[in-house]
Parts: structure tokens; sequence; C-alpha cells
């Protein structure tokens, strides 16, 4: 059954897979708003104990909370929100990607280092790839997360279980499922023509504020 909420999850992947780098100053702070959210609604039960508030209030309120902490700080510096979600992005790759082609014949302690030291080459590689080509990263960034949200890759329902838990199983999907690498390689493919052909002018100049960071990124990647 399609809820309101499933609904706007998926619009918002959408939106953030096939045009979110193009304006990415509401890129970045939408992906910054799902991210604090998300973040929020885990929390939520840890806090269940310590504020004396009704359940669904309290989940409600840090779904909010983390909404619009992520929101603003991911708008107040986009630069090193960019760097956070390559690295946020790079880190998933390493560890649900790379790290179990490494660790699959390693067990115990071995192949958890094995797959911790994936995940945090894939968050250094991330960060940087985000530092140095920071148009480049929200492509292929907002391209994947918004992936993840349009395919129900990540659903209500698995915010949820890991909600419950807290734990973050609930949250990994598989990256070779074909409606997600669908969405992730049109979208991804989509963003790329929004620049090669010049729309992107054309959008940041529709939209207030989006000229802000985008045309000054664009402009120096050119370059």
């Amino acid at each position: 059954m399609i809820t309101p909420l499933t609904a706007g999850l998926v619009l918002a992947g959408l939106l953030l897979a096939f045009v979110g780098a193009a304006v990415s100053v509401y890129a970045v702070t939408l992906t910054g708003i799902l991210v604090g959210g998300g973040a929020g609604y885990v929390a939520a039960p840890s806090l269940l104990g310590v504020v004396a508030v009704d359940g669904v209030a309290l989940t409600g309120g840090a779904v909010a909370v983390g909404a619009a902490v992520g929101g603003f700080l991911a708008y107040a510096g986009l630069s090193f929100a960019v760097v956070a979600i390559g690295g946020l992005v790079g880190g998933f790759a390493g560890r649900f990607a790379v790290g179990p082609t490494y660790a699959a014949d390693a067990a115990g302690i071995e192949g958890t280092l094995l797959l911790v030291g994936a995940t945090l080459a894939g968050v250094a590689v991330g960060a940087l790839v985000g530092f140095v080509a920071s148009r480049t990263t929200l492509v292929v960034s907002t391209a994947f997360i918004g992936a993840a949200f349009a395919s129900r890759s990540i659903t209500p329902t698995s915010l949820e279980a890991a909600a419950a838990g807290p734990t973050v199983e609930p949250l990994l999907f598989d990256l070779s499922a074909p409606a997600f690498l669908a969405v992730f390689v049109l979208g991804g493919l989509s963003q790329l023509g929004l620049f090669r052909f010049g729309y992107v002018t054309t959008l940041v100049g529709l939209l207030p504020g989006a000229r802000r960071w985008t045309a000054g990124t664009e402009e120096s990647e050119r370059t």
C-alpha cells in the first residue's frame, strides 16, 4: 500500500536522482533534511527512557529536529556538506560493495577489520573526491541517495525497523537491484546531460538561491 509518506519519499528521491546536482543548494539541503530526519527517527527510541514524552510525539519531534538541523547545516556549509555526503556514499559503497569481496574468506576479527578498513577507505575516497570534484560528487551522490528512496530500497518500514533496533541493518539494500540501478544510472546520466548541454544555467536562473553555489562550481570545474 502506498502511503503519503512513502509517495513523498519516492518523489523526493526522483528529484534528487534526476536534477539534484543542477540545483545544488536545494539538493544538498534536501539531502540534509532526509539524513537528519532519518537519524532523528532512528535515535528516537533511545530517548524514550530519558524524556517523559509520548512515544509518537517524541518520534515526531526527533524527526523534525533532526531534519531541521540537517537541513540548516547542509545549507550553511554547502562545501562541507558535499564532502560529508561524498564520504557517506563512499563509506556505504566500501562497506557493502567492496568490503565483502575482501572479507569473504576471512572470519572473526580479521573479517571485521577488513570490513572496517574498506569502510574507512570508502569514506576517505568519497570525501576526497567531494573536495576536489564537487560537481561530480553531487551528481553521483544525489543519484545514489535519490535512487535508494525512489526505488523503495529504503522505505518508512525499513526506517521503523532501524529505529526499533536501533541498528543500521534494515537500511542496507542490494546495490545490484534492477530498480535501484535503473534510477541511479538514468539519474546520473540525466544530470550529466543537464550540465553538458547548458540546461543548468536556465534552471539556476529560475530558482532563487540556486546560483549561490552551483554556478561557481560549474564554472570552476569547466576550466
